[in-house]
């Protein structure tokens, strides 16, 4: 199986990443996938917002899915269009005033480095950050992958109830689970499934259908179903003053109410209990 495969390759090659974390209090959580166009980019940044601007939690988030880097080239746009809008200005300096603090940083890296940067960005950062989020590549082939996945401290994959898109994801949280949780070579302590992506007109039959399946090869299903909407691409713009999907703006109420982000990010803080 090339899964499995792409994990020994990896492993035998310890020395291109560190294999043990000297970091202590902060947890290290990815978004991670073998398939690509799920949507773990603006999921992680959407989580990163919720937990830093309404849950208050301080949070990083280290951006390895090189070389698109989706989340900081979001930050870069979000940072031009206030330094160019008196009014986005205005605004970030309310936003930042009213939650005490800044916008949490955002780090392009790779699979490769992606644990140096962390390590580096931990020991620079006044704040220390509770959370640190990896926005990880779409591929188990991207050097570095397995290794930095193996020190997270909770995984989270997305999926979409498409038959090719479960078998990815199945593949590879069992891969993941016997060959490196199980052996005790991850310091994972939790990976869970979750849904995204989900069309209100499919049937809830056909989820717990597969649920059913899930559960019985002892993998775990986080209970909230990320809809398919187009709120989620909705960015800071001139065009339009409500913001969805920001690195520096909390989500607007109204287009939080029904996204099932706020329940999404409520579950996971849940399962990591950040202090």
């Amino acid at each position: 199986m090339y899964v499995t495969a792409s994990v020994q390759e990896q492993e035998n090659n310890s020395s291109t990443i560190k294999s043990n974390r000297t970091m202590s209090n902060e947890i290290f959580v990815a978004f991670a996938t073998q398939k690509g166009g799920i949507g773990k980019s603006t999921v992680t940044a959407l989580a990163a917002s919720y937990l830093h601007n309404v849950q208050g939690h301080n949070v990083a988030v280290i951006d390895c899915d090189a070389p698109q880097h989706s989340i900081h080239g979001l930050r870069e746009r979000e940072t031009k269009l206030i330094d160019e809008s008196l009014y986005f200005k205005a605004l970030a300096c309310d936003h930042f005033r009213k939650i005490r603090k800044n916008a949490y940083p955002v780090i392009a890296s790779d699979a490769l480095n992606a644990l140096d940067d962390a390590e580096r960005m931990l020991a620079e950062e006044e704040v220390k950050p509770d959370i640190v989020f990896f926005d990880m590549p779409g591929t188990l082939k991207s050097n570095g992958v397995v290794k930095t996945l193996s020190q997270m401290d909770y995984i989270f994959a997305p999926m979409s109830a498409d038959r090719f898109v479960v078998e990815s994801t199945l593949q590879f949280a069992v891969m993941f689970r016997d060959n490196l949780m199980t052996t005790g070579q991850a310091k994972t302590k939790g990976l869970y499934l979750f849904w995204t992506m989900v069309d209100g007109r499919e049937k809830n039959g056909l989820y717990d259908l597969y649920e059913d399946v899930i559960a019985e090869m002892g993998l775990s299903v986080l209970s909230t179903r990320l809809p398919d909407s187009k709120k989620f691409r909705r960015d800071l713009s001139e065009e339009r003053k409500s913001v969805f999907r920001s690195t520096i703006f909390p989500m607007d109420a109204s287009l939080l109410k029904g996204s099932g982000i706020r329940e999404f990010s409520e579950e996971i803080s849940r399962i990591i209990k950040p202090q």
